[in-house]
């Protein structure tokens, strides 16, 4: 069923929390698990630099292969709602999982959030960890 899944990483707790579900999907359906950082080339974005991003990605590899799961991993520069979109259509994902920072129903325009944006964009299910 889920051949393929997304899982796209930041740091935020969020993500880590997302993880476990992610596990527990791959395991149970033997799935291709592609781990993907997004960096926005903003000036103050402290992930800007590659070693962070490189570091980033190869924890959570590292974390998912202690679980006996091999994961494929990518950088992509962009607006990260378009930019998750776009590479789960190149890699024909049937499954995007991300966690939700909950941000985006406080604010006046809860169109803003990446997890909303994706969900609208995707070109296959997206499932939110809250």
């Amino acid at each position: 069923m889920f051949n393929t899944v997304l899982f796209p990483v930041d740091r935020s707790r969020e993500a880590r929390e997302a993880a476990e579900v992610v596990s527990n999907i791959v395991k149970t359906y033997n799935s291709r698990l592609v781990l993907l950082s997004v960096v926005e080339a903003k000036p103050d974005n402290d992930m800007n630099s590659e070693p962070e991003v490189a570091k980033l990605l190869q924890g959570a590899k590292a974390l998912f292969g202690e679980q006996g799961i091999t994961a494929e991993i990518l950088e992509k520069e962009g607006i990260p709602s378009f930019t998750i979109c776009d590479v789960a259509d190149e890699i024909n994902a049937d499954l995007i999982i991300m966690g939700s920072r909950g941000l985006g129903l406080a604010q006046e325009n809860p169109n803003e959030s990446v997890a909303h944006r994706a969900i609208d964009l995707a070109p296959c299910p997206v499932m939110i960890v809250p």
